[in-house]
């Protein structure tokens, strides 16, 4: 039997999932991850797929985040007519979220096209277009949770709930030929054990190959109940220096889990003093979403009957005249918007009317790719650029890891320690200091055989 792995994107670092899955007879691009984190990386979208269009035969996505399938249109765009599986919800999600990254292209290219037609030099295309994104979710084919499905001669997939996002997945790949079975199992992106909303990641026993994410194989996040009494802190503080709070959300998960705990803390955060608004159409669309496939996940988010959270104050400001009024608050405004890392998006307009406002609070709740702004805030950056423009850094910023909608050491380990064979596992999704201090305490405590993946890096399963 032939089953061959290779590493391409995420290995030794956080952004741009990519790997191929080889058998005797189908190859198969697991995961079609978008390259984020500053210019420099980003560059690398534009690079050839490190397979020929032609010559892959299905791609399998683990959950919606655009580091696991933002190039897909790209792929499409480029020649790609086959199947494209994934969750049923990740399929819902895709089909917002992908569109909205190929119109954020667009506006990119536009951009640089007018610096290019005033320095004479050549016009660039987008990297793919809205249209690309609509088109390509009409190659997904969605499963369910535990749904058995055939994707190539002897090759089946199987979706596990990893608890990350709604409709994120482990993914179970299995390739069968002479009498034989050869199993892989991709962690995907793994949730916490405390997350709000979704449910905990499912525990499988058997692999004879294992991928494991390790974004925060190095650490381990604060208690549940120490995350809400610094969140409580950090609102106590706000409400006194009576500024405005500021917090990038990635719109799918984070987003929903603030709603949610702020429904739940109302009372205690003393909400009732502010106006908390959702500057993110995609954010919207995104929590409507989450009310059709309330099934999937543990918490109360929705009051019955509704698709709005169960939230009074609350504001989905969708056009851009509404978020522009937005920046006419000068106090009592919570502002959740895109993007997760300051990268993009709406956040930056509120980040240049109240950066340099120290009665003003920035709330960071997931992780900060090397390379973008939100890691150079975290990092004590004393002026940051926007727009062409220095600003002096004097909102307070606070970084809440206990909000992480990632597995931290002790979560990592105790998925692996569910396989009774003890099956080699190879480190993904994360920055190498990350990597090897888990691998150190994977081999230590679970004599677990450990290698930390390279890039193009071939394995035999």
């Amino acid at each position: 039997m032939s089953l061959q792995l290779q590493f391409f994107g995420a290995s030794g670092e956080v952004t741009g999932s990519l790997y191929v899955l080889r058998t005797g007879t189908h190859t198969v691009l697991l995961e079609c991850g978008l390259v984020q984190g500053g210019a420099d990386n980003e560059k690398r979208n534009w690079d050839d797929f490190p397979v020929a269009v032609e010559q892959i035969d299905a791609v399998v996505l683990s959950h919606a985040h655009i580091d696991h399938s933002g190039r897909v249109p790209r792929l499409v765009r480029q020649g790609y007519t086959g199947p494209i599986y994934a969750h049923e919800a990740t399929k819902a999600l895709c089909a917002i979220m992908l569109p909205d990254s190929g119109h954020l292209n667009e506006k990119d290219a536009e951009w640089q096209n007018k610096k290019n037609r005033g320095t004479g030099q050549a016009l660039i295309q987008p990297l793919y277009t809205r249209e690309d994104g609509e088109k390509c979710v009409e190659q997904f084919e969605a499963a369910s949770y535990g749904e058995k499905v055939s994707i190539g001669a002897g090759l089946t997939l199987r979706y596990h709930d990893a608890g990350h996002i709604l409709g994120s997945t482990i993914v179970e790949l299995t390739c069968a030929e002479d009498g034989a079975n050869r199993t892989l199992v991709f962690s995907g992106d793994l949730g916490y054990r405390d997350a709000p909303i979704m449910n905990e990641a499912a525990r499988l026993t058997n692999a004879d190959a294992v991928l494991l994410e390790s974004t925060y194989g190095d650490r381990l996040h604060r208690s549940f109940a120490e995350t809400i009494d610094e969140l409580t802190g950090v609102f106590e503080t706000a409400r006194a220096a009576q500024g405005n709070i500021l917090i990038p959300a990635f719109t799918v998960g984070r987003t929903q889990d603030l709603l949610y705990l702020m429904a739940e803390h109302y009372a205690e955060w003393n909400l009732d003093d502010w106006h908390i608004f959702l500057d993110s159409p995609m954010g919207i669309d995104a929590t409507e979403v989450y009310s059709t496939y309330r099934d999937l996940y543990r918490a109360k988010l929705f009051a019955r009957d509704t698709a709005l959270p169960d939230l009074p104050n609350f504001h989905q400001t969708r056009t851009k005249e509404e978020s522009m009024a937005i920046n006419e608050i000068e106090s009592g405004a919570i502002i959740i918007a895109g993007s997760g890392m300051c990268s993009g998006g709406r956040i930056l307009h509120h980040l240049k009317n109240n950066i340099w406002r120290p009665q003003c609070h920035l709330i960071i709740v997931g992780f900060q790719a090397y390379g973008t702004l939100g890691r150079r805030l975290v990092d004590g950056a004393e002026t940051v650029k926007l727009w062409g423009d220095d600003y002096r850094v004097r909102i307070r910023v606070h970084t809440i890891g206990g909000l992480s909608a990632h597995a931290d050491q002790a979560d990592l380990m105790a998925w692996y320690s569910a396989f009774e064979n003890r099956p080699p596992v190879y480190l993904v999704h994360g920055e190498s200091k990350a990597q090897e201090v888990l691998a150190r305490k994977m081999r230590t405590d679970l004599d677990a055989p450990v290698t930390i993946a390279e890039r193009e890096q071939k394995i035999k399963i």
